[in-house]
């Protein structure tokens, strides 16, 4: 590995331990400079990353085996945990609506809006939870952090098992939402610390679309769990069985996951610096556990956060309600328990295709608008078959193909989480950024079971015409939010000129390893990126390109 500035990293004769925080090999054994007073930033100030790299101005040329290495590692080494958690995740959330078509309203007695609000509940927990697993997330380390959490979950949704009544049940989801405010908060903070924003969008819906996966599997599990006839209700085996998996798996997280690349056992002191060298034109840095007020006060008077909290929130009332009441809907055709869960995989299916391939044309395109603007059509047009169509038997094939369609909208969440993490930078304000993104979801999927109730069956029109109205809205926001990161970026442009430095530059940070080595027409010159792992926020460091 060449390198532009420093000596090549290619002579390194050792590892140090993951855990350091100063380099102590000296220039003359691995051509780097030792680290000290004159040459080394505050590592407490700035990024992780300056444990490994010291001030971070040198630059080193990663080749394209290289590259394509540490990336094997990274994602043998941290994908499959993420993909586990989340998936785990949403089966413990979603094994209420599994249980929604195997008695539980009636054997628990629940009326009226009773079982909107045991899913609305899981996100007003997570909602009021979520400013103090934000602050947590900084000070703590994330598998540590992590794996408490999960384990919890776990055991809270095992002794579900044992609510006989709403009182019950509204405790124990009360709770789950509670252990599981932390996960995808932790997950975007992952996602932007370990791969370069061209990776990050398909990394963020892979663990998305574990949504679809789950989907799946649940309604096969629930299929088999719900044919076991004993002294306990097949619900009862549901929570039971799905609370004690969780419990199981959970230490995995805190054995595997590592806390950041400069701690991770599996990469070599030469990886590491090649693994900060892949994220330094994302400018958003890695890990940093002081938290930074300064960068709170930029957050709330940024515009884009005001955006972000608006789409996901138009987002989530559509999700929130159709997650819950999924089954119902199916239900409300004409079918019966087992068939409802098994209509219910085509779905799922077609979620975790959505998602994967809205992925891969934005990662191909560089853009985000045009595929979530996209996405919205669809949704917006099986809504609108399903409030046309009647509920007649002969009808069961077109209100199956209009639910089915609906399934597009799956795709939009996660492009809108990559969205809002691909345009913001420094740690605090990262984290708080997600804080608020999630705040935003978890008022959608509170306010969206409420716009369904089990009383307007089989139609629930108020449900759906909601919906529609939101998918309608967040069509036209996409629109004014791409417009909005647009002008920001001729600000940035105008402000490097203005510092003597190449005002049109290309974003290396969606390129692949061979449009990266090439020259962009257009263009005055590359970004030094020299303030990548400074811990500065997107609006502090001048070389941060926005990502329409």
């Amino acid at each position: 590995m060449a390198t532009s500035r420093e000596p090549s990293v290619d002579s390194i004769g050792k590892e140090i331990e993951a855990d350091e925080v100063r380099i102590e090999t000296s220039e003359k054994e691995d051509g780097l400079p030792a680290p000290g007073p004159s040459t080394t930033k505050n590592v407490g100030a700035g990024d992780a990353a300056l444990e490994i790299l010291q001030d971070g101005s040198a630059h080193y040329e990663v080749s394209e085996e290289e590259d394509r290495r540490v990336l094997r590692k990274i994602d043998f080494w941290v994908m499959p945990v993420v993909l586990l958690v989340y998936f785990l995740q949403q089966l413990d959330k979603s094994s209420l609506s599994y249980t929604s078509v195997f008695g539980i309203v009636q054997a628990t007695h629940l009326v009226g809006s009773q079982y909107s609000w045991l899913t609305s509940i899981v996100y007003l927990a997570q909602l009021v939870c979520q400013p103090i697993s934000s602050y947590l997330l900084v000070k703590l380390p994330i598998p540590k952090f992590l794996f408490v959490n999960v384990f919890l979950w776990g055991a809270v949704v095992a002794s579900t098992a044992a609510a006989h009544n709403f009182k019950g049940l509204v405790t124990t989801r009360f709770f789950l939402g509670v252990f599981e405010a932390s996960v995808a908060p932790a997950f975007i903070t992952i996602t932007q610390m370990w791969w370069r924003r061209r990776e990050q969008t398909m990394r963020l819906s892979m663990w998305m679309a574990m949504n679809g996966v789950t989907g799946m599997v649940g309604s096969l599990l629930s299929w088999g769990l719900g044919h076991i006839s004993d002294r306990l209700q097949p619900y009862q085996v549901i929570f039971l069985f799905i609370g004690l998996l969780t419990v199981v798996v959970s230490p995995i997280v805190f054995f595997v996951l590592p806390v950041s690349p400069a701690k991770a056992k599996f990469l070599t002191r030469e990886e590491k610096i090649i693994a900060f060298e892949r994220v330094r034109a994302n400018n958003q840095g890695t890990e940093n556990k002081v938290w930074k007020w300064e960068h709170v006060w930029e957050l709330l008077l940024d515009f884009k956060t005001y955006l972000w909290f608006s789409l996901l929130f138009l987002c989530t009332v559509p999700s929130g309600g159709i997650g819950a009441f999924g089954p119902l809907i199916i239900a409300s055709f004409g079918f019966d328990s087992f068939n409802t869960i098994l209509f219910n995989i085509p779905f799922t299916f077609l979620q975790v295709v959505v998602t994967l391939a809205s992925a891969w044309i934005s990662t191909k395109l560089k853009v985000k608008w045009p595929i979530i603007f996209c996405l919205c059509i669809p949704a917006i047009g099986g809504v609108a078959a399903l409030l046309t169509l009647g509920r007649d038997k002969h009808e069961r094939g077109k209100l199956l193909a209009s639910y089915y369609v609906i399934s597009f909208f799956t795709g939009l969440q996660p492009m809108l989480y990559a969205w809002s993490a691909q345009n913001t930078a420094g740690h605090t304000k990262k984290l708080c950024t997600t804080g608020i993104v999630f705040v935003a979801q978890c008022a959608g999927n509170v306010v969206g079971p409420q716009l369904y109730t089990t009383d307007e069956k089989p139609y629930y029109h108020r449900g759906l015409i909601s919906n529609m109205i939101c998918w309608i809205a967040l069509s036209v926001l996409t629109v004014v939010t791409a417009a909005y990161l647009a002008f920001r970026n001729k600000q940035q442009e105008a402000l490097r000129r203005r510092l003597g430095k190449a005002g049109k530059v290309v974003d290396r940070s969606l390129d692949s390893y061979s449009e990266r080595k090439g020259n962009s027409e257009g263009n005055e010159g590359e970004a030094r990126n020299d303030k990548a792992f400074d811990d500065l926020t997107d609006i502090q460091n001048e070389d941060f390109i926005y990502v329409l």
